[in-house]
């Protein structure tokens, strides 16, 4: 009995796992993973689609089916916000996550859009004040090599962060110790941190910003 499409996936995904096929590098063309295989090339075709869905792979025009690189990224935790690194030191959390990850960095990997805008219930529930109050929106965009790897927006009131660095949309940090400390400096000293976690598919928007591939999806942090 021959192998089915599902089954070729499985095949495929272990040698990319093993490091057969290494990051960056091109699957066999088609035709020649149905001779090995002994399948139609329909079969392939569905069995790459499989792992193309799973991101282990994409197709790129003119080059086949690469291996996507997966940078040993790590998240550092509650202690990428640790005093130790923004208040008595110059590590802002992307930086930590980067030194820990043994990955390169640049102050510029992070760029941000400030907009002043109204709160919505969440926001206005978050910072306890009126739907439709005025705030500060810091969206920013974090990049290791160039390419996209998460999207972060903090909220603030007006009169806690004008004429702050917070509300400069120059590309890197709020300057030494980042957002924190200039609201330290502002009397505001960040004491507690909670976060929650969930995962969920991305919008059209996360998607395009993010270049995320067909069924991949985000992890969401509040």
């Amino acid at each position: 009995m021959g192998i089915g499409y599902r089954d070729l996936a499985a095949i495929l995904r272990d040698a990319i796992q093993r490091g057969d096929y290494a990051p960056d590098s091109t699957l066999p063309k088609q035709e020649e993973l149905a001779e090995e295989y002994g399948v139609n090339v329909n079969t392939v075709r569905k069995a790459v689609g499989l792992l193309e869905a799973e991101g282990l792979v994409t197709p790129i025009r003119r080059r086949g089916t690469v291996v996507r690189a997966r940078p040993p990224m790590k998240r550092l935790g509650a202690d990428r916000y640790a005093k130790s690194k923004w208040k008595y030191g110059d590590t802002v959390a992307f930086i930590a996550d980067r030194e820990v990850s043994g990955r390169e960095w640049k102050p510029t990997d992070q760029t941000q859009t400030v907009s002043r805008i109204e709160a919505d219930a969440e926001i206005a529930e978050a910072l306890s004040i009126d739907v439709g109050s005025p705030v500060y929106e810091r969206a920013r965009l974090v990049k290791d090599a160039g390419h996209p790897t998460h999207t972060l927006s903090s909220y603030y009131l007006p009169e806690d962060v004008e004429g702050t660095r917070l509300v400069d949309d120059t590309p890197g940090p709020a300057g030494r110790g980042g957002g924190f400390l200039v609201l330290t400096l502002q009397g505001l000293e960040p004491d507690t941190i909670s976060e929650t976690v969930c995962s969920r598919m991305p919008t059209p928007d996360e998607i395009e910003t993010l270049e995320l591939l067909a069924g991949e999806p985000v992890m969401v942090l509040q």
